[in-house]
């Protein structure tokens, strides 16, 4: 009996889990607009709905595992409600993979520990800020859409502009809570507020100072790129 309730027990986690990632992307869909798609996921490594740490895309060498578009392709992203329902209704558990730039959100990710660092200088300035995603190894800052020519101006009047610095602009994409890939689980550091409308979102040139300060004094000096 104890094997019977133990095996009932692990399927209802196994079906909250699903729900929460449908609902994650309707969320951001359907109540924020935001234009998403299912990432290409984990791979099984066979047996008992075991998961392994390789990517379900074809390349073995994938260097950002499960958290990157595959089929559909990021052109495919829509806040489509009937889109949404049918993608993650046939793989509950796939990344929830947001098209950058656009009307939607851009991002800007640094390693984790000069994130945190940037994190802390941030609000020592009373700088307000949106969503932030994080991984075990980055951190993601969400901020209003950016075109490419602003980007460009705004790193142009930079001495230098570490190469662990990401930015998720228009053709880009990031992946969104509560996903899962190889490197770990994605997750919030600052979630939006609970039935809120769409996020606020920070411009780029109110924090981008602080990142590439924060990325500098890295114990590497801001030059590795850690996925």
């Amino acid at each position: 009996m104890r094997e019977i309730l133990g095996r009932r027990r692990r399927l209802r986690f196994r079906r909250k889990g699903r729900a929460a990632q449908l609902d994650a992307a309707l969320t951001c869909a359907t109540a924020w607009r935001w234009p998403v798609l299912p990432g290409a996921g984990l791979k099984s490594a066979g047996g008992r709905g075991t998961r392994g740490q390789g990517c379900a895309c074809p390349d073995l060498e994938c260097v950002v595992p499960g958290a990157h578009p595959f089929d559909p392709g990021l052109l495919a992203a829509t806040t489509d409600e009937r889109m949404v329902r049918w993608w993650w209704g046939n793989r509950p558990t796939a990344p929830i993979v947001l098209a950058t730039g656009g009307s939607a959100p851009c991002a800007v990710s640094l390693p984790a520990v000069a994130g945190a660092r940037a994190l802390v200088e941030l609000d020592r300035m009373g700088m307000r800020l949106g969503p932030v995603v994080a991984t075990p190894t980055r951190w993601s800052l969400l901020v209003a859409p950016y075109s490419l020519e602003q980007l460009g101006e705004l790193l142009y009047n930079k001495d230098w502009v570490p190469s662990s610095l990401r930015f998720h602009g228009e053709g880009g994409y990031l992946v969104l809570p509560p996903s899962e890939a190889a490197g770990g689980q994605v997750r919030w550091e600052r979630a939006p507020l609970e039935g809120s409308a769409a996020p606020w979102l920070p411009d780029v040139e109110a924090v981008v100072d602080a990142l590439v300060e924060a990325s500098t004094s890295a114990p590497d000096g801001g030059s590795r790129l850690a996925y």
